[in-house]
């Protein structure tokens, strides 16, 4: 039933045209995923240069953290638009019975990547099989299981990874989680060495990143709100990742004081070099594409090795009907 509302916003989504500056703006909340930085900068520079404006909406950008509980805020309808950090999120939702639906995607990359200090018998992902990991919680009820279905990898292996680096840094066999665009030049700069970087997705790891969701009520009855939402978004990410970054910049260190230039600044090179947002079906799609295969590919994996019941309404977890045509 609700695949079918969604539906009905398709022509809609392609008939998508800014608002008049005479209308009243919709206001609408979007939460991120975590604190403010260059991995929201695309939505903060469409805040910043009035981008979401021209569709017609005021959107106030929540900043995330720790405590806050995407998920838990759609579900009870104080937010009308979140980040899901990565694939697993809408899934579980959907397992959850949380009412809420990915709308587009600005990863095609997860930017996911397991880091060592440079050494000789490391120099693949497979070649970790054995050997200790520092991972967070959440990281071994997600990626984990990808590593473990695609690489032999075995509980085992596990060592609890608290954000702090310095267990990392005083220990050269050490292995820990990080983000292409954020621990590497924590790193650097703390530990005076070019760490080694393997990024999840560059061995086929399925998941998207930094993904648009919101409610199954916002995407049924105001599907052109959200398609001015989705349409505004991927403006911004164009904008901030090839133009000018300073207007978002400023905003995300208005939200979050702890953020410098220069963390900002190797964060975008980093999203630039890598293409995380316009790499694979990105190059013909645009920012934003999903496709229901790689969704489909997604699950089968994670339903194969034990996350999902493989009866699950995986389908639900996602529409496209809200992307740039």
């Amino acid at each position: 039933m609700l695949k079918t509302l969604f539906a009905a916003a398709a022509l809609a989504a392609t008939l998508v045209v800014p608002a008049a500056a005479e209308e009243e703006l919709v206001k609408v909340r979007f939460v991120t995923d975590w604190k403010a930085q260059a991995e929201h900068g695309g939505f903060y520079q469409a805040k910043a240069k009035g981008i979401y404006e021209k569709y017609g909406l005021d959107v106030e950008i929540v900043q995330g953290g720790p405590s806050v509980n995407v998920p838990l805020l759609l579900g009870a309808g104080e937010a009308d638009f979140a980040i899901g950090s990565n694939s697993f999120i809408p899934l579980n939702m959907i397992a959850e019975g949380v009412p809420a639906t990915a709308v587009a995607t600005i990863f095609q990359k997860d930017p996911q990547v397991l880091i060592t200090h440079p050494r000789d018998d490391i120099k693949s992902i497979a070649d970790m099989r054995g050997k200790p990991i520092m991972i967070s919680d959440a990281a071994s009820g997600a990626y984990w299981i990808w590593l473990k279905a695609s690489f032999g990898f075995d509980d085992s292996q596990i060592r609890k990874y608290t954000y702090n680096l310095a267990p990392f840094l005083a220990d050269a066999s050490a292995i820990q989680q990080g983000y292409i665009t954020s621990e590497p030049y924590q790193i650097e700069k703390e530990g005076g060495f070019k760490p080694q970087l393997f990024l999840l997705a560059d061995e086929a790891y399925p998941s998207y990143a930094n993904l648009i969701l919101t409610t199954d009520e916002m995407a049924a009855t105001r599907p052109l709100v959200v398609a001015h939402f989705v349409k505004a978004s991927i403006e911004g990410w164009q904008d901030y990742l090839a133009g000018d970054p300073a207007p978002g910049n400023a905003l995300i260190k208005a939200d979050n004081p702890e953020m410098t230039d220069d963390v900002l600044a190797h964060a975008i090179a980093k999203m630039n070099e890598y293409r995380l947002a316009t790499a694979g079906d990105a190059e013909t799609g645009g920012i934003g594409t999903m496709t229901d295969a790689r969704w489909q590919a997604f699950f089968e994996v994670m339903s194969a090795n034990g996350v999902y019941k493989g009866d699950l309404d995986w389908k639900r977890a996602y529409t496209l009907v809200f992307l740039p045509q």
